[in-house]
């Protein structure tokens, strides 16, 4: 298989929720007026803590800094995995799933930390830019690696930076356990085409902007249970829409213009973290999605500023749960 290097170079940040009037002119523009901004990689992801945005260097230049911007310090790169039409794959697994064992694995095993980014259309893998050497060298063996340059691919080898295997090489840590929530809504992960955009402005602007879900209150009738989770994420990268939202927020959306792989397939989530997660520790998507591969379980991995989410098929979610409550309570020894 092929890995690709994109070419972006990208900042995550985080808007806070009271801060969002400050930044709701520039993302409109990020999303509706891409040209004139020149963005070429923008995903924009609402949870109930935060809106969490990540966006090439052209992209960041329109947020303005103040109190309500969090930004992480590193300059991430974006990596992509390419069948070149010969890979063996017996598994029919979607999502970070397919690349559990031969990426996110392998990385996390010299403590590389990554930022996950799946679209309807792939899985982007960020590494930080001073991680590359670790990268390519960790995974040179397993793939063809390909950087791209002004839009063509160039062939990456070993010899073309500094030998940095087990550059982060220090004693292997236990990877904290991270606690999980499951919450009841059941999501849909779909595309648009880029062309259709302005037809559904006025919708996307108001889930993303001005809907408060009062639905989620005035239904958690159920007490202490989680019921459901504020999520909706926007992507619109190199060209190509994705969009990840609950079936309540579809349900806002004309159904002749989003579209779904052919399956329709519904999705549940699983948000990892009890207390924000942080953008240092190594091995967190690991710790979820090795499991999932064991089982051939799919899955979309969207992490954000504060805590991740995994996306599985809605048939799967009681045995990815039993599957996880046996792994906080037995924990890897690998």
């Amino acid at each position: 298989m092929d890995l690709q290097i994109l070419d972006h170079r990208l900042r995550v940040t985080s808007i806070s929720k009271n801060g969002l009037v400050n930044y709701t002119h520039p993302l409109i523009k990020l999303i509706f007026l891409r040209n004139r901004t020149r963005c070429k990689f923008f995903s924009l992801t609402e949870t109930p803590e935060n809106y969490t945005v990540v966006l090439d260097e052209e992209g960041f230049k329109e947020l303005t800094p103040s109190e309500h911007l969090q930004v992480e310090s590193s300059i991430w790169l974006p990596l992509n995995v390419a069948s070149n039409g010969n890979a063996s794959s017996s598994s029919q697994a979607v999502g970070v799933t397919k690349i559990a064992k031969s990426v996110i694995a392998p990385l996390a095993q010299q403590h590389v930390s990554v930022f996950m980014l799946s679209t309807y259309q792939t899985d982007f893998i960020l590494v930080r830019e001073k991680d590359l050497s670790v990268v390519i060298s960790t995974l040179n063996e397993e793939f063809n690696i390909f950087k791209e340059v002004e839009g063509e691919y160039v062939p990456v080898g070993c010899q073309d930076f500094t030998n940095g295997l087990l550059k982060n090489g220090k004693e292997a840590v236990q990877p904290t356990v991270h606690p999980v929530l499951i919450p009841q809504n059941q999501f849909c992960v779909m595309s648009l085409d880029p062309d259709t955009l302005p037809s559904i402005a006025t919708t996307l602007i108001d889930v993303l902007f001005y809907s408060n879900s009062p639905k989620e209150e005035s239904e958690s009738s159920t007490g202490q249970d989680l019921e459901c989770i504020k999520f909706f994420s926007f992507s619109l990268i190199d060209g190509y829409i994705s969009l990840v939202m609950d079936t309540e927020a579809q349900r806002q959306f004309p159904a002749d213009l989003l579209f779904t792989s052919s399956s329709g397939e519904l999705w549940r989530m699983v948000r990892i973290g009890g207390q924000p997660l942080g953008f240092d520790e190594c091995g967190i998507v690991a710790q979820i999605s090795q499991p999932l591969a064991d089982g051939d379980i799919s899955a979309y991995y969207i992490s954000t500023f504060s805590f991740d989410h995994a996306l599985v098929p809605e048939e799967d979610i009681m045995s990815v749960t039993d599957m996880l409550h046996h792994q906080r309570n037995e924990p890897s020894t690998t």
